[in-house]
């Protein structure tokens, strides 16, 4: 019985070593995600005065997808996806559920994860999963912290130059936008920090004060690149590098905002009334929509005058995506000039796109196209045709697969048997050949949005499908829109109450049931005089059970104005309104 186990445990060293030096001659793999980025790239020509070089460097040297989309657009449960592999329908996880505790997601490995169990070491920093970072990695940096940001006396603010409403209605973090200066305002002062606790950011002048927290990320980031190229070739690594930037607060550093001057910005194309025609509004009314409230509360702040709003937000919103261009640009640099260049894959990508004020929505989690757009582009050596643009839809989903066969790895990343196959497909194919490449992937790329809720219905659940002509959304109640981008890039007419598109729709009516799971509810039944589930009262619920005391006159409920006055009056409110 000795001589076996001796024997079992020599055997499984050797594997053990065999698996290590068979990883070695791996690629390794650089992953850069930003937070809420959409097409302002100036590769992608999402808005024309977008500076970029770059973000535009890392895409003329690999391959760019020009259609990639997200399959949430809201942060928590696109990484969720994003990171497992899965498809919300799949996980049933539409929201910023526990991952740990849902039934599907704990029973899959990050792909952090799996490249650890296939003889990687993994390395991250910042916001690249959302939640759970640190335990996912074998090395982390620094926690996702979206500072800089104002604080006046003891209690955290948005930005001084914020009007209200605006910074009013949603404080310090979502309500705040404005250059990182000397503040000569009596009484303010900047810090960061993460939601563990916050310190003082030191502001003398941009030449003198303290990194915010995306540049101590690329800092890491650069460190950990030449620490790794000083010691002897070992297994090779996954790092992972999330900005948090252009997420709210739009705060950088005052040299950023120069480079776009107001008097000659240019906005996005808006029609007006656009939303008439649309159905969101229908599942998520106007007055509970965080798209709809920060539009209208943005323009209210300068005086109804949407275009000059507008101005100072795109303003805002480019900086910050030219500030971290300059990051991607120190990362790059140290990348390219050290021994990993030559085999290193690198992604760079966003979560999910934003709306700027098209169908009077200033916000992220809709189905229209500036929500789900987002920038894609991967550079693999020896593979990726250098400067190559594919036009074909495809979605973040397709990444996890993508990794996987570039890297040689097992396709089975489920824990055990109560774990889900992949949902996405290797974009290998079209990395070779991005116009033309043969891909076993569908032609139409899927988003969900997401909502409040547990126990998701995962049939009964609004979507979308883009295709390269045409995008289609059908909303949880039936409601329908279709628009046809050959001719309607800004998705302006919506065709699905047209009869001589009826053929249309219903193709693609047919192809998304098709997708999806049959209507399957768990969740229990709502007690009289409860909030139905996935709605803003459930959520208000929530969290009133965690903050007892924003029960101002004791009756037992919390109201929405309560609500309202004991963000207002908590500095540690602004960490969760949304938890995206």
């Amino acid at each position: 019985m000795t001589r076996l186990i001796s024997n079992l445990l020599f055997l499984l060293c050797v594997s053990a070593s065999l698996r290590e030096a068979s990883a070695a001659q791996k690629p390794n793999v650089l992953f850069i995600i930003c937070d809420d980025l959409n097409d302002y790239v100036g590769a992608l020509g999402g808005h024309p005065q977008a500076k970029t070089p770059n973000i535009d460097r890392l895409f003329a040297s690999g391959v760019s997808f020009t259609q990639a989309h997200c399959n949430v657009p809201i942060c928590a449960p696109s990484r969720s996806s994003l990171f497992t592999g899965l498809y919300p329908h799949t996980s049933r996880n539409f929201g910023t559920d526990n991952w740990d505790e849902n039934a599907v997601l704990k029973n899959n490995r990050t792909m952090m994860d799996h490249f650890r169990a296939q003889g990687y070491q993994t390395l991250g920093t910042g916001k690249v999963m959302h939640n759970r970072d640190r335990k996912e990695w074998q090395q982390y940096g620094n926690a996702a912290a979206y500072g800089p940001f104002a604080k006046q006396g003891d209690k955290e603010v948005a930005h001084p130059d914020t009007p209200a409403p605006f910074r009013d209605d949603f404080g310090s973090i979502d309500g705040s936008f404005g250059p990182l200066k000397k503040l000569e305002v009596s009484g303010f002062s900047w810090i960061t920090g993460d939601w563990q606790g916050k310190r003082p950011l030191r502001y003398v002048s941009d030449d003198d004060r303290d990194p915010t927290p995306d540049e101590l990320n690329a800092q890491w980031v650069v460190e950990k690149l030449r620490e790794l190229a000083t010691k002897p070739a070992g297994k090779p690594f996954f790092m992972g590098l999330g900005f948090v930037r252009p997420h709210l607060p739009l705060i950088v550093p005052q040299k950023y905002f120069d480079r776009f001057p107001i008097e000659s910005l240019q906005l996005p194309v808006i029609k007006e009334h656009d939303e008439d025609d649309t159905y969101k509004h229908t599942v998520t009314p106007r007055e509970g929509d965080r798209g709809p409230k920060m539009h209208d509360s943005l323009k209210a702040s300068f005086g109804g005058d949407r275009e000059l709003a507008l101005r100072k937000f795109v303003q805002a919103y480019l900086a910050s995506v030219a500030a971290v261009d300059d990051l991607v640009g120190q990362v790059l640099d140290a990348l390219d000039g050290s021994p990993f260049k030559d085999n290193t894959i690198v992604v760079f990508t966003s979560d999910h796109g934003w709306q700027m004020g098209q169908k009077a929505y200033l916000y992220k989690n809709s189905l229209w196209q500036e929500s789900t757009r987002i920038p894609l582009a991967i550079r693999a050596p020896g593979v990726a045709k250098a400067g190559g643009q594919c036009p074909r839809p495809v979605s973040l989903i397709d990444l996890y697969p993508t990794l996987v066969e570039l890297c040689g790895l097992p396709s089975d990343t489920k824990k055990n048997d109560q774990g889900r196959a992949l949902d996405g497909h290797s974009l290998k194919p079209l990395l070779a050949a991005p116009e033309n490449g043969t891909w076993t992937g569908p032609d139409t790329a899927l988003t969900a949005l997401s909502k409040w809720g547990k126990n998701y219905d995962a049939g009964q659940q609004s979507y979308a499908l883009r295709s390269k002509d045409w995008r289609y959304m059908r909303y949880e109640n039936g409601k329908e829109e279709l628009y046809r981008l050959t001719d309607d890039p800004h998705e302006w007419n919506n065709f699905a109450t047209k009869l001589e598109h009826a053929k249309k729709l219903e193709e693609f009516r047919t192809q998304l049931l098709a997708q999806l799971p049959k209507s399957n509810p768990t969740a229990k039944p709502v007690a009289s005089g409860t909030a139905p589930a996935g709605s803003a009262e459930e959520w208000k619920d929530t969290f009133f059970k965690s903050h007892p005391d924003a029960d101002a006159n004791g009756d037992g409920t919390l109201s929405w104005p309560e609500y309202k006055d004991y963000k207002k009056g908590s500095s540690a409110e602004s960490v969760g309104k949304n938890g995206f």
